[in-house]
């Protein structure tokens, strides 16, 4: 019986309804589509217009300039900070101060260093951050981190970490003890 009173309800909603015109109403077929927009390709395109223009350097132009912040002990060898950013250690271990206060984290990256000392651990990462959450946007540990680890006889040569590792947020250290080849 509800079957019944369903299609009475139906029949009674649709009363006034009527049924369209062959080809009178109907939608027009969908115009030729229009492909899209590469617009990241067009971007990319015109980046690499614009570094030819004005010869933009390879990493090792950028740490000969000494535009990348970056750290290497009097008498060491370039090749030393050279080796450093492309990877050629070994990161043995990270340690991450997001969200530390600026005392603590001088302290942990101080008992860090220590304990990777006692372990015979060379290469270390340093995740400082980049300030996405810091008031102004701006990093407040990055500076300090280099500023104590400059100041450190145990450590050889810091850089930039790569892009995979931390960017900007994250320092590659070596330390002393490091085989050097």
């Amino acid at each position: 019986m509800a079957a019944e009173e369903d299609r009475k309800l139906f029949r009674e909603a649709i009363r006034d309804v009527m049924p369209l015109r062959k080809g009178g109403n109907s939608v027009p077929a969908a115009a030729e589509k229009i492909p899209p927009v590469p617009v990241q390709s067009l971007l990319d395109d015109r980046e690499a217009l614009r570094e030819s223009a004005l010869g933009v350097r390879s990493a090792d132009d950028a740490l000969d300039s000494g535009n990348e912040e970056s750290f290497l002990r009097p008498g060491l060898a370039r090749e030393v900070l050279r080796k450093l950013r492309r990877g050629h250690w070994v990161v043995q271990n990270e340690i991450d101060l997001h969200g530390l206060k600026t005392q603590e984290a001088r302290e942990r990256v101080s008992d860090f260093l220590g304990a990777c000392a006692r372990r015979d651990q060379h290469c270390v990462r340093i995740v400082h951050g980049k300030g996405l959450r810091s008031p102004g946007k701006e990093p407040v540990l990055k500076a300090k981190v280099r500023s104590w680890l400059a100041r450190r006889a145990d450590v050889l040569a810091f850089c930039q970490a790569p892009a995979n590792q931390g960017g900007s947020g994250a320092l590659l250290v070596l330390l002393r003890g490091a085989k050097r080849r």
